[in-house]
């Protein structure tokens, strides 16, 4: 197969010259920008000293059958660098996925192509909705697959037989990377760039993006993934408008005229499913995403309160020691625990 100009083959490579870290990418059709960008800038910024940008330390390709433009969700087009390389020419291949109802991610040369790699053995990653094309190539059988909560049921609806969580960023196991996109595309990269060129040159990366810190890849994701028992679609749409508006929350009249229902048939439909009314259920989410706020940030309570719906601190204050039984400042000194199921607030969602 042809090599573009910034990856060798193991074969041509002088010797001693051989890159640390060669990575494919594969582009979905429809495929989230905003994980690709993440993932390669941090790619970019270890492969050379400052911001340089040369592949020196990591090279990179984004291939396709056809080098044809490959749409983003967000209406970009990236044009891929190279045609397929041969497997042995990479250490990871990488498939970035994004919209997962707007047609075939991959055509069949793409997924044939999966599966020549992952028979040489090279480590393959599914970033966002990546890890759907893994698993309709038949690629993931035996193995675990992280996605994000919002993708969670899904994933359970297309994979009945496959294992999957949605409580962390990425997951290794053994030579499938899965990882949640969004933030989760920092952390993969972050760890990455560290198990092969160490981690100062993985901090730098973090560093120059204007990251916190490295995140490991079993860190929860922001938002918890929906309960599996809430199996009626209009209540699941209903938690998803909420977990969407959480520093705004919006009426619950408008989250039923959203859903085509009655501020009563939605009461009715919470209280079968949750058994509690669409308000209360509101609240809690917001109360939760707080919590996971308190112990998993340094932000003010104050921030913390506007960040979860409530323009006074004070109120907020009460709520909090009321569903968790000690206030905001006196929780974040307390040694971390779930918070699912922890108090009466995490009732509905045990």
């Amino acid at each position: 197969m042809p090599q573009p100009a910034g990856i060798q083959s193991a074969d041509s490579a002088p010797h001693g010259a051989r890159t640390p870290l060669r990575v494919g990418v594969i582009l979905a059709d429809h495929f989230t920008l905003s994980a690709f960008a993440v993932f390669i800038d941090h790619l970019r910024l270890a492969a050379d000293e400052g911001d340089r940008s040369r592949p020196m330390h990591v090279q990179w390709a984004v291939m396709s059958a056809a080098r044809e433009s490959v749409l983003a969700s967000c209406g970009v087009k990236v044009e891929p660098t190279s045609e397929f390389l041969a497997p042995e020419s990479l250490d990871y291949l990488i498939v970035v996925g994004g919209i997962l109802h707007a047609g075939p991610q991959i055509d069949e040369a793409t997924t044939r192509y999966l599966r020549e790699v992952a028979a040489a053995r090279v480590p393959l990653i599914g970033v966002c909705t990546g890890s759907f094309v893994l698993c309709r190539a038949g690629l993931m059988k035996g193995r675990r697959t992280c996605v994000s909560w919002y993708h969670y049921q899904d994933f359970l609806e297309a994979f009945p037989d496959h294992e999957v969580v949605a409580d962390r960023l990425f997951l290794a196991d053994g030579p499938r990377i899965t990882c949640a996109g969004g933030a989760g595309a920092a952390a993969l990269a972050t760890w990455l760039i560290e198990r092969h060129l160490g981690r100062a040159v993985a901090q730098k990366a973090s560093q120059v993006l204007l990251f916190e810190r490295p995140r490991s890849g079993s860190e929860a994701q922001p938002h918890p993934p929906l309960p599996e028992t809430v199996r009626e679609p209009r209540v699941r749409r209903a938690l998803l408008l909420m977990e969407q508006n959480l520093a705004r929350p919006v009426a619950i009249a408008t989250i039923a005229q959203e859903l085509g229902v009655s501020v009563r048939q939605l009461e009715r439909l919470c209280r079968e499913q949750v058994g509690v009314a669409p308000a209360t259920l509101y609240r809690q989410l917001r109360m939760r995403y707080a919590h996971w706020l308190i112990e998993n940030t340094d932000r003010s309570v104050t921030e913390i309160a506007i960040e979860a719906g409530f323009a006074d601190c004070a109120h907020f204050s009460r709520q909090f020691k009321d569903a968790y039984g000690l206030s905001p400042s006196t929780r974040r000194l307390q040694p971390a625990r779930t918070m699912l199921g922890e108090a009466a607030g995490a009732r509905v969602f045990e």
